[in-house]
């Protein structure tokens, strides 16, 4: 009777223990494999944290220079200073549109003062900016002090968001006024919407303004103070935002992020986010992504039925051995056919367990090839990319040899000949048909001398100096530098320059880089066609010296107009160029002041390059 009892207490108790030894165990894989889980996410989450911000900061750079370089500009100094009537407010509002359009921000205005909008890049709109007064903006108020205003804001006129470039008007120490820069945001979400990762900026007043969740825009993560909610109304900051916070339901701080919950106002269901934050000092704002844990969750319910599976495995083989030993104990008569039900047991097990490892080592095998192929293939992706790269330079070295040999081998061989004629002429005795083919090889020295002169001035440094340069001077070099090309290709280039002492304020070496690029590009577009014709043309618009290159080729693609300036972009058979000429040629023409485009319409392909007349504004 005492022995039953024991017996069946030792069998509580042991139960008592595995169900112990399972939950431990259980607990213990949970927190690890959560803790897996949350590394990986974060690790994933941090990496397009960064990109995101790299993003964020290359949009605001792009822009942060221009409303400086507009301030600098003397027309709207002189404006200011001399407002004027109607036309000069007119032709202003047309240059900012201009401005507005080919730096492609969103609006573009000056502001006097006091912080009325005298001009605006939309003033054709319905709700133009003209007239109206932003002295209570804060970027207003940063440039009237002294610098670079940076501001994000409901537009209260146009009611789209945006972020806001102001920088100070100077006349010597004097601040006359303010010029404003406004992007729009809305592209920023549309590139950076991400499954299930929620990205989002919030202000330094701490209300989300970009969000690829567009019903969170205009709410906070936290309550706002009553001052703060007061500032933002004062600024006009976000008119009509409820300002309301987000139904966060829980947060919890972990080693890789704050675990935050947040009820969804449409469903009413609730999810967990991982939250990662990065702060940009330069604008004020902080970063942030929210990773869905949801993954990490199943990852652990998944690792919990394994180890589960496991261990009732385990517990199932350890009381086989117990029943094992209580037949042997129990029943002696029996002790031979359990013995044989046993190792039957055993034998079945070994060779399952034979069998599984069999699998996990080929599994393991297979998995090593797959990587060892994977890196192979990546291993050969890069040397084919640095071949290509290559051959592109030997292509380039080779096109400049090529015009090079062409142009100095004819008068090499026919100072060769000349050197032999005169050799045999002293022999004879005739120093004068000797002397006139001495003469001919000074003249072919000379005619060398003059390509490797045109050659180095075409190859020197630019001295970076704004000066009057003669279009006529800068049009033969880069046609002299092109002679080779030109005649391979046999193309007709027809040059008019109206009046021909046409002169334009630039760089001599950087403007004649830019037309040998133009006039090479359409030489190569007519080499095929018929009609072999290439017209360069300028002339005077106001202030301005236009220059046309216009070829009667296969033109541009409609499809190619928008992003012809784009580096590396181009529209010509691989091996024909890397797709940087016109991209270095458009920033050559930027830095001069002036402006270059695809002018569209008519027969081939037409560039148009804007620059300021000489003797206008030294």
């Amino acid at each position: 009777m005492h022995d039953a009892t024991g017996t069946r207490l030792r069998r509580s108790a042991a139960g008592v223990a595995v169900l112990l030894l399972l939950a431990a165990s259980l607990w213990l894989v949970a927190r690890y494999t959560r803790n897996q889980g949350l590394e990986a996410l974060a690790g994933e989450g941090a990496f397009r944290l960064q990109l995101y911000v790299a993003y964020l900061q290359g949009v605001l750079e792009k822009y942060e220079g221009l409303p400086e370089l507009l301030a600098n500009n003397r027309r709207l100094v002189r404006f200011l200073q001399h407002p004027g009537g109607r036309n000069r407010i007119e032709a202003l509002n047309r240059y900012l549109e201009t401005i507005n359009r080919i730096s492609d921000a969103a609006d573009t205005y000056l502001m006097d003062r006091e912080g009325l909008t005298i001009a605006a890049s939309n003033w054709q709109a319905e709700r133009p900016f003209v007239g109206r007064n932003f002295s209570y903006r804060p970027y207003f108020q940063q440039a009237m002090q002294g610098r670079l205003g940076r501001y994000f804001a409901l537009g209260t006129t146009s009611s789209r968001r945006g972020y806001y470039f102001a920088y100070p008007v100077r006349q010597g120490d004097t601040i006359l006024g303010a010029v404003v820069i406004k992007i729009s945001i809305d592209q920023v979400e549309r590139n950076w919407g991400h499954g299930n990762d929620i990205f989002l900026v919030t202000d330094p007043d701490g209300v989300i303004f970009i969000t690829t969740r567009e019903s969170w825009w205009f709410h906070t993560l936290e309550p706002l103070a009553d001052e703060v909610r007061q500032r933002i109304v004062t600024s006009r900051r976000y008119p009509d935002a409820a300002l309301t916070p987000l139904q966060v339901v829980a947060r919890k701080e972990s080693g890789y992020g704050r675990i935050i919950t947040l009820r969804e106002d449409r469903t009413g269901r609730s999810r967990t986010f991982l939250q990662q934050s990065v702060f940009m000092p330069q604008a004020g704002w902080r970063v942030m992504v929210l990773s869905d844990t949801a993954g990490v969750e199943k990852r652990v319910v998944r690792a919990l039925v394994g180890v589960g599976v496991v261990f009732v495995s385990a517990v199932m083989l350890l009381l086989l051995v117990w029943q094992r030993r209580q037949r042997l104990a129990e029943r002696r008569r029996f002790e031979e056919q359990g013995r044989r039900l046993l190792e039957q047991a055993n034998e079945k097990l070994e060779i399952r367990v034979r069998e599984r490892t069999t699998e996990l080592t080929e599994s393991n095998r297979q998995l090593r090839r797959e990587i060892e192929e994977r890196r192979q293939a990546e291993e050969k992706l890069r040397r084919t990319r640095r071949e290509l790269i290559h051959a592109a330079r030997m292509a380039a070295l080779g096109q400049m040899s090529a015009g090079i040999n062409h142009e100095l081998n004819q008068p090499l061989a026919a100072i060769r000949a000349y050197a032999d004629n005169a050799v045999q002429f002293l022999r004879q005795g005739r120093p004068d048909s000797a002397l006139w083919n001495l003469e001919q090889i000074g003249e072919l020295t000379e005619r060398m001398a003059r390509i490797g002169a045109q050659l180095k001035l075409f190859a020197r440094r630019s001295s970076g100096r704004m000066e009057d340069v003669p279009l006529h001077g800068v049009v033969d070099g880069a046609l002299e530098i092109l002679a080779p090309a030109i005649r391979r290709s046999s193309v007709r280039v027809e040059v008019r320059l109206e009046p021909e002492d046409l002169a334009a304020r630039a760089d001599n070496v950087l403007l004649q880089q830019v037309l040998v690029n133009l006039i090479g590009n359409a030489v190569q577009a007519v080499s095929g066609c018929e009609r072999r014709e290439v017209l360069v043309s300028a002339g005077q618009q106001g202030d301005r010296v236009v220059l046309r290159v216009r070829d009667r080729g296969p033109g541009i693609g409609a499809e190619h107009l928008s992003r012809i300036f784009e580096p590396f972009y181009t529209t010509k058979e691989p091996g024909q160029g890397l797709g940087l000429g016109l991209a270095i040629s458009q920033r050559i023409i930027h830095e001069m002041q002036g402006s270059i485009r695809v002018v569209p319409g008519g027969e081939g392909a037409c560039f148009e390059i804007s620059l300021q007349r000489a003797g206008e504004d030294r």
